[in-house]
């Protein structure tokens, strides 16, 4: 009895430690290293998409336009030389669970890059793939805080055409709401299977003594 508490025990704590809520990783974390994870970005309800405007580095003019199920919703707007932090757009209606594709309408160039890697062949100087020009993370208005902005999605997009880019990521950047995200987390995975793995060598270890 005494072991199956322990290894409850030790479930638990292992658990928690694994939900913790981490401050917002915005902008971008590691400039200069192009972003490998795919994001798959969906309507939460049925409802509005909004786009908060929260900020830009680029010297090309942008703006923001989406994609529900392949369709744009013919929505342009918050140029990132124009709009001011907190400034909203809504971008149209999505029903519960229809995929969202954000647009980064790059006037200056004259081309779109978007938030489906495989769609930017042609942005990226028709390269044989697709390369990811966004980075995404809650924002949980906590760490940093953004005036007048709900919680929400942040996505930021890179709008240097690859493989010549400074890879910041944080040439328009966005917060959503009704928006969700499915992303591959590799090494939260690799600590949960680490994790699970330490406890089955635990409890053969007690089983054997």
């Amino acid at each position: 009895m005494k072991v199956k508490r322990i290894l409850v025990l030790l479930s638990v704590l292992f658990m928690a430690g694994y939900g913790v809520a981490h401050a917002d990783a915005i902008p971008y974390p590691n400039v200069g290293t192009p972003n490998y994870t795919t994001y798959t970005f969906t309507a939460t309800t049925n409802g509005d998409i909004v786009a908060y405007f929260v900020g830009s580095t680029a010297s090309y003019d942008n703006e923001l336009g989406l994609f529900v199920n392949g369709k744009s919703t013919g929505v342009i707007g918050l140029d990132d030389h124009s709009s001011t932090i907190g400034q909203k757009l809504d971008l149209g209606y999505a029903h519960a669970g229809d995929t969202l594709v954000f647009v980064l309408q790059n006037n200056t160039l004259g081309k779109d890059a978007y938030s489906d890697p495989s769609m930017n062949v042609s942005y990226d100087n028709n390269s044989t793939d697709g390369h990811n020009h966004v980075y995404s993370t809650p924002y949980t208005a906590t760490s940093p805080i953004f005036a007048g902005v709900p919680v929400g999605t942040f996505v930021s997009f890179e709008d240097l055409p690859f493989p010549n880019s400074d890879f910041n990521y944080n040439d328009e950047d966005f917060v959503f709401t009704n928006v969700s995200t499915q992303a591959p987390e590799p090494c939260t995975m690799l600590l949960f299977g680490s994790g699970l793995v330490g406890l089955a060598a635990l409890r053969k270890k007690f089983k054997n003594a």
